[in-house]
């Protein structure tokens, strides 16, 4: 089986990770409790339009986008949260909803809320429902190079 391009980046930049395979899962929270991890290092990585450009905006599963937060902190004039019919084919080999948050591997800006920096680990979809990668958040930040801001707020279940 060849190695995800994901995963493959990660080895070539020598970066220490595991691969966590749970249950199939489509929500961040179901996905920590599924693996045992704390909703707020699951890292979810949400699709939106900042004035027609696609973005992804990572926050902890236990989150929800402001999008008032988002729209100030990049200038923008609209702000929405992109459909899956704009991004399903952006990113190969991967299902819809489980896109890593990677970014500069799919040519798009990457917004982080910086509650997620409070976490040493953090765990993420690699291309599956079924498939997590937990690495060292610092590792995430210097491959990825995300602009780190507040933009989310803590979600009522």
């Amino acid at each position: 089986m060849p190695l995800s391009k994901l995963e493959a980046y990660l080895r070539n930049q020598d970066v220490s990770f595991n691969k966590i395979v749970h249950h199939k899962t489509y929500t961040a929270q179901r996905t920590a409790a599924d693996t045992h991890i704390s909703g707020k290092e699951i890292a979810k990585t949400v699709i939106m339009k900042i004035d027609n450009d696609m973005c992804m905006v990572v926050l902890p599963g236990n989150m929800q986008v402001d999008i008032n937060l988002l729209k100030e902190a990049t200038g923008a004039k609209d702000v929405r949260l992109a459909t899956e019919i704009e991004f399903k084919d952006m990113f190969e080999n991967c299902e819809v909803g489980a896109m890593p948050p990677f970014g500069n591997l799919y040519g798009m800006p990457v917004y982080v809320a910086e509650a997620l920096k409070e976490d040493v680990f953090i765990a993420f979809n690699a291309g599956s429902h079924s498939l997590l990668i937990q690495m060292k958040y610092a590792d995430f930040e210097r491959l990825v190079q995300p602009t780190v801001f507040k933009l989310a707020y803590h979600a009522s279940y």
